[in-house]
Formats: C-alpha cells, structure tokens, sequence
C-alpha cells in the first residue's frame, strides 16, 4: 500500500491511498468465495460455479463492490495509522481506480483537528454572586420539608379551602345542554392547582360536602375543544369529600425526624449551611461558564464542516439511546412530536459548534499551561467513581484498559483548565 496526503483548505485533508495488483486480485477471490453461494448458473451445482464463468457471464465487476469495501477498510486503517494526521471526521471515500489486473486506487477526504489560536483567557471578568442566606429563603425551605412530611386527614366539619383534595362529581352545560367530555365521577382534585380551566376551582371554596353548587366559567379562546372555545359553561358539583394536608409542627421533634439534629435551632442552622454550599456551587459552575465562554470568545479557530456533523450524528445517537430507555423510538417521538430528523439534526448543530469549541479551546489551555496529570490523581478519580459505584478500586482499575486511563486524564487536564481559568477571573 501506498499514500500520498495533500492539504486542504478549513482543515481538511485528502488521503491518496494506493493497494497493489495482487492485493485486488486477493480482494476479488475473496469476494468470489463469499457470493459464490448464492450465484446460480444451469449445469452446475449451487457454489461450484467457477469465477471464470461468473465474471464471464455477469461481467468482472461483480465482485467488485464486495471487494472494494473489503480493501478499503483494510487499507483507509493502516493510512490512519500511518499518516499522523489528527482525524476527526468519518472519511469521504472516492474510487479513482479498480479494474482487474491493475492497482486499486482510492481517496478519503477526512477533517483534521483544527489549531486554535488562544487569545486572553486569564483576567476574565466575571458577575459575583452572593451566598448570603436569608431568613426567608430559610424559613421557605424548612416549609418544603414540612410540606414533604405531611399527612393526609379527613375533614367533615367544614366547607371546601384552599389547598383541599376534594372528591367531586360534576357535570357541565351549556347553553343548558349537556356536552361531550363535561362529566366527571369521583374525580380527585387539588383546589389551587389549576388543573381545571380558570375560575373553576376558585368557586368550590365553600362549596359543603353532599350539597350541589354551580360553577360558571367561561373556556377560553384557544381551548383545544373547538366547540367548547370562548363560551360560557355552567358546571353542577357536588362534593362528597374533603381532605386536607396536616404538616408537623416545626419543634425539636420535627427536627430529629427530618436530620441528624436534636434541635429546631440545630436544624435550622443546618438547612441555612446546605443553601449557602448550594449558592456557592451554582456560583462556581456560572462563573466557570462565563469563564469559558470569554476565553471561546477571544480565540479563533476554523473547525471544518465533516467535524461538526459527527459531533451531531453522536449527539442524536444519545438522544436515541435516552428515548428508547424510556420506552419509546425515535419515530414514535417524532410523531408525538412533529419534529422530523432533518430539524432535530439541525438544532443540534449550534449545540455541537459549542461543545467542540470548548473543548478545542481547553486543550489549547491545557498545552499552553503545561497542565499534566500524574498517576496519583488518576487513582484519585477512580476511587470517587468506586465509590459512586460501590466497587472495589483494584477492581474497578482493572477493568479499565490503557485508553480509558488516558482519556481519564485528558478529561481531568480539560477540568484543571477550567479551574485555572475561572480562578484567574475577575469578579465584577
């Protein structure tokens, strides 16, 4: 095998990869033995058909497809191997030549990894964000918590609250008639959770248990029942029972049931550190974001076409994946959602522009710092994925091969480099 590599304008390159007569002729014996199975000529059994006969008959090129696929597979591998170009792209695979008795002749137009040229990525101004803590913000989360331990109780001496679960029947009319779809039985519905179009739920407040009330709304416009949109409707309820949520008293007893604490003081002191280490996490992550982005802002880079459309193709494989472990297929989520593979490939391309310039501009940073990553701290993230995994870590580094321990280590460098830069930032 020979190859020629010329460059190409926006990083890209065209292979010229050259495999030798016998090669071919190897290629198309195998081609030959593989289909000889299924090629059926009168006077000779099913597979004993000579190759003379066939190509005779059907024209040497045959086997020619068969046989090109096979060589270019063997032969585009060792051109990868050999060319030392940084390949990021599937190839764009051109025959120039295949004729029997003569060289095999093919190209593979593939993207190359682009340069980036850095510009100011240490300096960067960023917002600040505070984690003062609030006795509001406080109080509203010890409100979640008690709303989370609530119980459910029945009620019979008083009329429908707000925030009650009733049991109701109605039915609705209009213009005196009954429609389609206006009838429910025992249905359960929560009062100030809009579940029912607006003012509906409004009027049951007062409304007592086994005694009619009428409700009088009006749908709206752009109701999804043509027939129903922009009139007025009179609903006949009649609740037959209510509940209501009782939350725990917010004391010492409360406090040990939902924490580690003895005391409402302890507690609260608690759920005021867990807000503040929140704020200072969501602040880490949306300074390293602006970060990020100014330092993808201030270089250049070209990054060719066929890079972009794997970085797409491998986004939508994702998506494929997530769909179909909740149960549906891609198609099945295309017509619940109009969306077509064109659109959905489209939209993802800015998504893609963005992850490959991170990612080119981190590395960039990565080699202009110097930034390496020794073995220490590689064990050091295998044994939090160990951990998370609940594995034992000589187990766990066992399975990994030599690729996953050094894309490990890239990804810790990228990681590295954006902590540089987030810490080199500017607060303003």
């Amino acid at each position: 095998m020979s190859l020629q590599v010329e460059k190409l304008e926006h990083n890209m390159a065209k292979l010229t990869i050259e495999v030798a007569a016998e090669e071919v002729e190897k290629a198309l014996q195998a081609a030959y033995l593989k289909q000889r199975g299924k090629i059926n000529i009168p006077g000779f059994r099913k597979g004993k058909v000579p190759r003379q006969m066939i190509e005779k008959m059907y024209g040497a090129e045959i086997f020619y497809d068969e046989a090109a696929n096979k060589m270019i597979s063997e032969a585009y591998g060792k051109a990868y191997d050999e060319c030392e170009l940084d390949i990021v792209s599937q190839p764009s695979i051109d025959i120039v030549q295949l004729e029997k008795g003569k060289d095999f002749i093919f190209t593979a137009e593939v993207a190359t990894k682009p340069e980036v040229k850095l510009g100011e990525y240490k300096g960067l101004k960023v917002d600040k964000y505070s984690t003062r803590v609030t006795q509001k913000e406080v109080d509203e989360e010890i409100e979640k918590e008690r709303e989370r331990n609530a119980r459910t109780v029945e009620v019979t001496d008083r009329a429908v609250e707000d925030k009650d679960i009733v049991t109701l029947d109605f039915e609705g009319f209009v213009d005196g008639v009954a429609f389609e779809g206006g009838k429910g039985t025992d249905y359960p519905l929560t009062i100030g959770s809009g579940s029912f179009i607006p003012g509906f739920e409004e009027q049951l407040i007062g409304a007592e248990i086994n005694k009619e009330v009428e409700v009088k709304v009006t749908f709206p416009e752009e109701y999804q029942a043509a027939e129903l949109a922009g009139k007025d409707a009179v609903f006949k309820c009649t609740v037959h029972a209510i509940k209501a949520k009782e939350l725990p008293e917010a004391d010492d007893e409360f406090a040990s049931e939902v924490s580690e604490c003895e005391t409402m003081e302890a507690y609260r002191a608690e759920v005021k550190q867990k807000i503040k280490d929140r704020k200072e996490s969501e602040g880490k992550a949306k300074k390293e974001d602006q970060a990020v982005e100014q330092a993808i802002e201030n270089a250049e880079m070209d990054i060719p076409q066929p890079m972009i459309d794997l970085q797409v193709r491998q986004m939508a494989d994702d998506f494929a994946r997530r769909i179909q472990q909740q149960g549906l297929t891609v198609e099945q989520y295309f017509q619940f959602t109009g969306l077509t593979q064109e659109k959905m490939m489209e939209e993802f391309e800015p998504q893609a522009v963005k992850r490959i310039k991170t990612r080119l501009v981190l590395e960039a940073i990565v080699k202009a710092e110097n930034i390496e990553v020794s073995d220490e701290r590689l064990d050091e993230e295998i044994q939090k994925m160990a951990d998370a995994y609940q594995m034992e870590f000589d187990k766990l580094k066992e399975y990994m091969g030599e690729a996953e321990a050094a894309q490990m280590k890239e990804d810790i460098a990228v990681q590295e480099a954006v902590t540089l830069i987030t810490d080199a930032s500017v607060e303003g």
